[in-house]
C-alpha cells in the first residue's frame, strides 16, 4: 500500500509519558491508521485497516496481551 504521508499530522497518546517507548498515529486517513515509532519518525510507517487497529487497541485495553 503506497500512501503519501507527507504533511501527515502525527499524534501520540496522552498516556505515553516520556519513556521513549511510544508510537504515533496519523488520524486523518479515513479507513486507515498509519503508525510510526516516535523515536524513529523518518523510518517507514506501518499502515493498518482502521478496524484491525481498533480491535488491537480493544484487546490491549482488555488485558488480552498481558501487562503491556
Amino acid at each position: 500500500m503506497n500512501i503519501d504521508l507527507t504533511g501527515a499530522r502525527w499524534v501520540k497518546s496522552r498516556h505515553s509519558g516520556n519513556g521513549g517507548n511510544c508510537i504515533e498515529v496519523a488520524p486523518d486517513f479515513p479507513g486507515l491508521v498509519p503508525v510510526r515509532d516516535s523515536k524513529n519518525p523518518t523510518e517507514p510507517a506501518l499502515i493498518f485497516p482502521a478496524t484491525a487497529f481498533a480491535a488491537f487497541v480493544a484487546k490491549v485495553k482488555s488485558g488480552e496481551f498481558g501487562n503491556v
